[in-house]
């Protein structure tokens, strides 16, 4: 089904607007996975950063394949069988935004605020005590890539269980909404890699780690209600 206004990710909207520019879901994401991934192997090349570059290569592949999972949640959802109540509220109400710069203020907080009273502040111990600007720079925007893209679960999964708990589907249905259900348990598990990196963060660590144990609990829920109340 062709996205309509008021149907889409901001993210979607973002691509869809560009003028003069007519990409498909896959050259977008392929040109966001090269130009953030050109750009953290340069500044680490140019800074001395190798250990970084791990990190960034990882944060870069995370959100393209958080993308990808964008695109296969909202398809399944803008499906002409699904509910309109529940498009209009998973994609018109724009939360996942708010969500993001929620999380966004708080994991900045975190890392220059909270984080550098530690043995081994997160900034530092990446990119030495004396960041350089470039480097900060990509990171928030990865960083910030990352955060919409977490929120954007989230709310996918609230909005799902929603769903689940309102309406009753038939089996044709609630076989489209199933697949909507699973890809954000997939949209879950896909950030679990991050992990790698944080495990001398605990608050890091704890806080990703039940960001996707809520998400795995919620888009669950949804799926057995969709089994347990489908007709038809």
């Amino acid at each position: 089904m062709e996205p309509k206004y008021g149907e889409t990710w901001a993210y979607e909207s973002i691509i869809g607007a560009l003028p003069g520019i007519d990409l498909s879901p896959g050259e977008a994401i392929a040109i966001q996975l090269a130009v953030f991934e050109a750009s953290v192997l340069a500044l680490a090349w140019y800074y001395d950063l190798r250990g970084a570059a791990v990190a960034g290569t990882a944060a870069v592949l995370v959100a393209a394949l958080g993308s990808a999972e964008m695109l296969r949640i909202s398809a399944a959802a803008r499906r002409p069988e699904t509910p309109e109540s529940y498009r209009r509220l998973l994609f018109g109400s724009s939360i996942e935004v708010v969500l993001s710069v929620l999380a966004f203020i708080a994991l900045v907080t975190h890392l220059f605020v909270f984080d550098p009273r530690s043995p081994d502040p997160l900034v530092e111990t990446l990119f030495g005590p004396e960041p350089p600007t470039l480097v900060v720079y990509l990171t928030l925007l990865v960083l910030w890539d990352l955060c919409y893209r977490i929120a954007t679960g989230w709310w996918v999964s609230i909005v799902g269980l929603w769903r689940s708990v309102r309406y009753r589907f038939d089996g044709r249905t609630a076989g489209v909404l199933r697949q909507a259900d699973r890809e954000a348990v997939l949209f879950g598990l896909l950030q679990l890699p991050l992990l790698a990196f944080l495990t001398d963060q605990p608050v890091l660590f704890a806080a990703l780690t039940a960001h996707v144990a809520a998400v795995l609990l919620i888009s669950g829920t949804s799926l057995a209600l969709l089994r347990v109340r489908e007709y038809g």
